[in-house]
């Protein structure tokens, strides 16, 4: 296994569909992903078809802000897919506030956060974030955002405001179609660009996701 770059995640080169982070529960498959021994340490095969995150990793993009230690608030946490290897990124000293407002899936979750002690489940929405104030009473180092509605520039945004450290970084996985189905994806990532330019954030980098994600960009942003 080689490290990419800075990030505390893996690669083979034999491999093009799947990444690799070092699995925080040894043994434990989460989401039926092969476990991989090499020199005696066990990864977890992370398939960036499924994670937009891994698909931003794989197009190359400079920084993802995660490390190792970090406090992560998630937004749109879904079954916990992506925020279990955003676990194992941040390591037993970090922490990952995983935030989504459907029961249906946050029941998924929190059997995948019963599994991980640097996990936590809320069932809230993120278009209200002083709803969790009281849960998350410290600052993040990271907000990470992958949800699908028409305002999600507008719900980032607003989380960053009130969680996320100064200099900290703030990551939107924005899918162009919730934004406006009838306007060109490649205009919709420029409109968000400079609206998130004329807030508290500066985009550091941005990568379209094709093929791995049609239609979506992950903008990269540190607040000023």
């Amino acid at each position: 296994m080689k490290r990419i770059n800075k990030f505390n995640v893996f690669e083979d080169n034999k491999q093009k569909r799947f990444l690799y982070t070092q699995n925080l529960v040894p043994s434990k498959a989460l989401f039926e992903e092969e476990l991989i021994i090499d020199k005696g340490v066990e990864f977890r095969a992370w398939d960036v078809y499924r994670s937009k995150l891994g698909a931003a990793i794989k197009k190359g993009i400079s920084q993802i802000g995660i490390k190792q230690g970090d406090k992560v608030l998630y937004l749109g946490a879904a079954h916990g897919f992506t925020p279990s290897y955003v676990s194992d990124i941040v390591g037993k000293e970090g922490f990952v506030f995983c935030i989504d407002n459907a029961p249906r899936v946050v029941r998924d979750l929190v059997f995948v956060c019963e599994e991980r002690t640097n996990m936590a489940p809320i069932l809230a929405d993120a278009n209200h974030p002083d709803s969790y104030k009281d849960l998350i009473t410290k600052e993040v180092d990271v907000v990470y955002q992958d949800i699908a509605q028409r305002n999600q520039v507008d719900i980032f945004l607003k989380n960053c405001d009130a969680y996320l450290k100064k200099g900290g970084f703030g990551l939107l996985a924005l899918k162009a179609r919730s934004v406006d189905v009838s306007k060109k994806p490649g205009d919709i990532f420029k409109e968000v660009r400079k609206q998130l330019e004329k807030s508290s954030m500066v985009v550091v980098d941005q990568r379209k996701l094709e093929p791995y994600e049609k239609d979506h960009a992950m903008f990269v942003c540190k607040r000023k």
